[in-house]
């Protein structure tokens, strides 16, 4: 689906409808201009804008190193304390309710809102009044529910309860009287979204990229483990588990190359392209390219013609302390994090030369997406391709395993089988396999859970939702405040909004 995903744009001129109560015979068809009753006339039309609610996915790229650099995973580096302020304020916990990154979090995953609401509004008939039936409509409209669902578990476990709205886009008027939806009556939603998804969705999509059954029953189990619904999540983890239809690639390094993306492990992965590159520095993370691979990779990089790196802005940088948790003979560690000078070290053929990061420095980089050559065209640090991995069978796997150890009736048994599986792939052996049960097997997974997809945006949220961010991001992480992030100030002051506490 990567060529296809472009921004399309809902061009609503209210200004011009409001005039029709004066001038009841105006048609702004005379003067040229493009109302509602303009769009959705065809199959071709919801297809197109289906993919357009699509495309603000790619603008939540900072979700992602939020997730490990408000972790003990990553620091933000970067050139200086000025450099990525925004992230540095996050990684240091002196972010406040005026943050762009948040902002555009925020306005990114509302601007998906609206585009899915607006296709709702208009599934049964178009604006003109029109009943467009195709084949294969339902299945889109699963598509479509999967998005809103994804946009709105973003904001709420981003910033707890927030305001909600699905009946219809909102018009410029409406956000005045907009209050915030308690987090629970959120995941109501999501979980009645995700539900309907799952009713039409197909197994398999002939265009890769595409959100199958599979990527909503897995989306879904997410969403119970976060509301510790752990008898819900084990069945319904366990659903995606028997399909059969993913396994784990016995090479773990190949899923975060080209050639890996969309693989046998891929559950669900945002989609980037650079087949027309883009280029607008004032709207630099809304690209169709993944603004995150420039971030992380290795400052004024520079070496022989056969060096696969790119060079980049050594910004969400790996710490010693995720380095240090990974067991002698783990083949994770290597694909997870580069020691630049082992590496130089390991390749004097490549004559390797670089700046260490200026500020922050760990010595180390985010292996899995640092910037390769040949992977981005156009304004080289705006169109990376790269596909961000956001759920693979691996993490299924896990989640299964805490929903199990969790669940009413316990089955420590199963959590064991689905937690080795991960960690045959990781050592190569069944030597490491884990015999533990009850709080330690918990425990044991949650730390499989960090190893497993560190620098994929998983930490933080987890350290969260299981109670465990005081101890271990002591003594920055203040219990009753830094479980969310602030509600963006602009919003606040438009809306009316209730901030989140002690902000």
């Amino acid at each position: 689906m990567k060529k296809y995903i472009k921004i399309i744009s809902f061009v609503v001129l209210i200004a011009t409808l409001a005039s029709c109560k004066k001038w009841v015979d105006y048609n702004p068809h005379e003067d040229f201009a493009i109302t509602e009753l303009d769009y959705l006339k065809s199959e071709s039309d919801y297809r197109t804008m289906a993919i357009s609610v699509y495309t603000p996915m790619q603008w939540l790229n900072q979700v992602i190193p939020i997730g490990d650099i408000a972790s003990d995973n990553a620091v933000t580096g970067g050139e200086n304390a000025s450099d990525v302020l925004p992230l540095q304020q996050m990684d240091d916990y002196t972010h406040t309710t005026v943050n762009s990154v948040l902002t555009e979090i925020w306005q990114s995953a509302y601007e998906g809102i609206n585009r899915a609401n607006y296709m709702h509004q208009y599934k049964a008939a178009n604006p003109a009044g029109q009943a467009i039936s195709f084949a294969g409509k339902d299945a889109l409209y699963g598509e479509v529910y999967f998005m809103r669902a994804y946009y709105y578990f973003t904001l709420v476990k981003m910033f707890g309860d927030v305001p909600m709205f699905v009946d219809k886009r909102l018009g410029l008027t409406d956000s005045k009287s907009l209050k915030r939806t308690a987090k629970i009556d959120v995941y109501k939603q999501i979980e009645i979204d995700l539900t309907n998804a799952i009713s039409v969705l197909p197994a398999v999509q002939a265009q890769k990229g595409r959100i199958t059954k599979y990527a909503a029953q897995a989306l879904l189990g997410k969403v119970y483990l976060y509301q510790n619904k752990f008898d819900l999540a084990a069945s319904t983890l366990e659903t995606v588990i028997a399909s059969n239809a993913f396994t784990l690639v016995s090479n773990f390094s190949s899923m975060y190359l080209k050639d890996g993306e969309n693989g046998a492990e891929s559950v669900f992965e945002v989609q980037y392209s650079n087949a027309s590159p883009y280029y607008n520095w004032s709207y630099e993370k809304r690209g169709q390219g993944n603004y995150a691979v420039q971030q992380c990779g290795i400052r004024s990089l520079n070496g022989s013609a056969d060096m696969p790196y790119a060079s980049g802005w050594s910004t969400n940088l790996p710490t010693q302390n995720l380095a240090s948790a990974y067991a002698a003979g783990d083949k994770r560690k290597t694909v997870t994090v580069l020691d630049i000078e082992a590496y130089k070290t390991a390749n004097p053929s490549y004559g390797i030369t670089y700046q260490v990061a200026p500020y922050k420095n760990t010595g180390l980089y985010n292996q899995k997406y640092l910037p390769r050559k040949g992977e981005t065209s156009g304004q080289v640090e705006l169109n990376y391709g790269n596909n961000q991995r956001i759920i693979r069978f691996a993490d299924v796997l896990l989640m299964a395993a805490e929903a199990n150890n969790k669940a009413t009736a316990a089955n420590d048994t199963k959590a064991q089988t689905y937690l080795n599986l991960v960690r045959r792939r990781a050592f190569g052996d069944n030597a490491h396999d884990v015999s533990s049960t009850g709080t330690t097997l918990y425990n044991t997974i949650l730390d499989e859970r960090r190893l497993e997809l560190a620098m994929e945006g998983d930490r933080f949220f987890d350290l969260v939702r299981t109670g465990k961010a005081a101890t271990v991001l002591a003594p920055k992480f203040i219990v009753g405040k830094h479980e969310v992030f602030p509600i963006p100030q602009t919003e606040v002051d438009i809306s009316g909004l209730t901030q989140n506490p002690n902000y």
